[in-house]
């Protein structure tokens, strides 16, 4: 069923190319929230060997945001209607799940909030991962509804 959806949504070039800019986007966004990606002296791409799976899960909130955004599009235009805003809204919490980091931006932004700023970067700090596998399964459950309505409003045949 979902494998159809997938098909009949990506089988549009536009669909395509706005899957890959937003994935693009919110890895390079990401990585550098991270602190994957460094500006100064030069431009620095480096994850270490103990941060390939904190890497990964950037990748995968990104990969997963895309598909959803660009599904959840093709689903809006699809029925020309605001009621399959739940695709947006669980993309947002998702992705903004999975951007929580304590990247030397995220830190440097967060410590001009004093004794609560420590606090969330200590939290954030903390619980990055399980948070962002929160997304992820936030992404996920945004993904199956998504592609079920599509099935259901295209009435795709098994």
């Amino acid at each position: 069923m979902q494998n159809q959806a997938l098909q009949l949504v990506f089988s549009q070039r536009k669909y395509v190319l706005l899957s890959i800019a937003i994935f693009a986007g919110l890895v390079a966004l990401l990585s550098f929230l991270s602190g994957f990606v460094y500006f100064e002296p030069s431009l620095l791409f480096y994850v270490s060997g103990d941060d390939v799976g904190r890497f990964s899960l950037v990748v995968i909130v990104s990969a997963l945001s895309a598909l959803v955004v660009s599904m959840s599009i093709f689903t809006l235009k699809l029925m020309r209607t605001r009621k399959m805003s739940s695709g947006f809204v669980g993309t947002i919490i998702g992705a903004s799940a999975g951007a929580c980091s304590c990247g030397y931006v995220g830190f440097a932004i967060i410590s001009t909030f004093g004794a609560i700023g420590g606090t969330a970067t200590t939290f954030l700090t903390n619980y990055e991962i399980p948070l962002r596998l929160f997304a992820i399964g936030i992404l996920l459950y945004t993904y199956y509804v998504t592609s079920k309505g599509i099935t259901a409003q295209c009435k795709i045949q098994k």
